[in-house]
Order: structure tokens, then C-alpha cells, then sequence
């Protein structure tokens, strides 16, 4: 299967890149800049120049595969409700060349907000009020022909290489000398290894049901307190609790997020896709991997 993938150089999508070519697939990535093409091509994939905001390229990217990934999204939360625009109109743009067509279209969403006081399930909706529309853009292409599926992932995808949410948390603690936690720090985060979602992609890909919605979570639930007090004990620095506000002061979007409880399951995901992690936990992760390297290191 050629398969058409944006973000294809970002944290996740590298990853699904290597995943779909070790298994036979044949990979086109969309690339914004001469180092990106320089390192889909290095990869071994064939190269699509473009942008989320140029829709004609969506298109053509869409028209020529045999299946869509759109993990791309602009993470700058400072205007967050114009990015979500802009995801919600590249969506549209890919699942109008797929109209009809009944190729593969897998979007990007996440379990965060699902649920309160449970983990949340691939049968729960998100909140009509969340600025994102990724997931109610891509369900929508089902009704047009496409084989569309959401893949909703952990608010802590980790692996070497993140640049997310708990890099964010240890660069706070370098810098003020301390890590945080939102109130009692009971709160919980799920999570996934990078290559175990990387799998999860691929499975969707290839055996996915029209309509479905998969959870890239491996961790059900990681009190957010134990995350800190790993970064505490790593960087020898106290570890503190914050309220929402402070928490918010101190690292803007994210630590609203921080503040979340959204424990998630993926028992649905892991009985219809055949999908079982086996990569290192997040606390695993912290613990064994490249997080607490020297700023700078390779």
C-alpha cells in the first residue's frame, strides 16, 4: 500500500514511517522544507512537498495514495483555535480526493477530556466545546466513502526524541530549581511509547473498520506526582505542589493539561486491532531513558 503521510518527519510520524516500510508498505511524506525532503528521502521514503495550509498539496498527496495518516498538527497553543482551523480544513481537503473511494483515511485526535471519574473508552465522545475538531472532521469522511478511523492518542506520547509534554516539566525543573505537580498530584496521565504507536497506526491501516475510533494508550493512568517526583529525584531538585494557576503561570497550555485527570483505556483498541505494547512504560521510560541527558547531547 503507497500511503500518504503528513507530520511524516515530526516525533510520531518518523516513527510510523519506519513502522509502515519495515512491513512492506511504501511511504509518501509530506515535507515543508529541503531538510525535511533530505530526511523522508534518507528514510527511504518518497518525498511530497507541501504544507497543512496548502490544501492543493493535501489534495494531490491524498489523490496519489492508497491510504491517509495525518498526524500534523501546528502546536502553537498560543492560538490554538486558529491551528485547529487549519486542521479541520486539511482534513477536508484529503477526504475530498478520497471521497468515494473507500481508501483508508486515519486521523489524529486525543483521550484527554473523554471522561470524568473513569477512565474514559473508545465509545465516549469528546467535548463539543474543545476547539479541535480533528475527530468530528474525520468520522465525517466516512459518510463521503472513505474508510476513516481516529486514532486518539496519550497526552504523553515518550520515547527518545519527545519534545512534549514531560520534556516541558523537566526543563521547568532545570530552570526553577524544582518540579511541579497540580494540587495533590493524584491526577492521571496516560501514555504510549512512540513505537507502540507507531504499530497502532499501522494495524488501523491495514484492518481498521470505517467509523472506528482506536486509544494509543499503554498506560492507563500515571499519577501525576509520581512523574515529578521521578524528575525530582533525576535533577536532585525538591518536588512541589502548584495550584492550577501557579501550575498555568509557570508553563501556559500545558500546565492547564497538567492539571487534568484522564485516565483512558484502549481494552476495545487491544481486542479489534490485535494491538499489545511492548515497548517501556513512561516511568520506565524516564527512568532508563534519554530524558535527563545533558541539554544539547545526542
Amino acid at each position: 500500500m503507497r500511503v500518504f503521510i503528513t507530520g511524516a518527519t515530526g516525533f510520531i510520524g518518523s516513527a510510523i514511517v519506519q513502522e509502515l516500510l519495515g512491513a512492506g508498505h511504501r511511504v509518501l511524506g509530506l515535507a515543508r522544507s529541503d531538510v525535511g525532503a533530505m530526511s523522508l528521502a534518507a528514510a527511504g521514503a518518497e518525498v511530497h512537498r507541501g504544507s497543512l495550509e496548502d490544501l492543493d498539496s493535501l489534495k494531490q498527496g491524498a489523490a496519489a495514495a492508497d491510504g491517509v495518516i495525518h498526524t500534523a498538527f501546528i502546536h502553537d497553543f498560543s492560538d490554538f483555535a486558529a491551528n485547529a482551523k487549519v486542521d479541520k480544513l486539511a482534513i477536508e481537503a484529503m477526504t475530498a480526493a478520497l471521497a468515494g473511494s473507500g481508501k483508508p483515511l486515519l486521523v489524529t485526535s486525543g483521550v484527554l477530556g473523554l471522561s470524568s471519574g473513569r477512565p474514559g473508552t473508545e465509545a465516549d465522545s469528546p467535548s463539543a466545546s474543545f476547539p479541535r475538531k480533528s475527530e468530528q472532521a474525520g468520522l465525517a469522511a466516512a459518510a463521503q466513502g472513505a474508510r476513516a478511523m481516529v486514532i486518539r492518542l496519550s497526552p504523553s506520547v515518550h520515547g527518545d526524541g519527545d519534545h512534549g509534554f514531560v520534556p516541558a516539566l523537566i526543563k521547568l525543573a532545570r530552570e526553577k530549581g524544582f518540579a511541579i505537580y497540580v494540587g495533590a498530584g493524584e491526577n492521571l496521565w496516560p501514555a504510549v511509547h512512540r513505537l507502540d504507536a507507531a504499530k497502532l497506526y499501522r494495524l488501523a491501516l491495514e484492518k481498521g473498520a470505517s467509523g472506528a475510533k482506536f486509544h494509543g494508550v499503554a498506560d492507563e493512568g500515571i499519577p501525576t506526582r509520581e512523574i515529578a517526583e521521578v524528575i525530582g529525584r533525576r535533577l536532585n531538585v525538591p518536588v512541589v505542589s502548584k495550584t492550577p494557576e501557579e501550575a498555568a503561570e509557570l508553563l501556559g497550555f500545558i500546565g492547564h493539561v497538567l492539571a487534568m485527570d484522564g485516565s483512558a483505556s484502549s481494552t476495545l483498541t487491544r481486542e479489534r486491532l490485535g494491538w499489545h505494547p511492548t515497548e517501556p512504560g513512561l516511568i520506565r521510560d524516564l527512568e532508563h531513558g534519554r530524558y535527563f541527558d545533558p541539554p544539547g547531547s545526542k
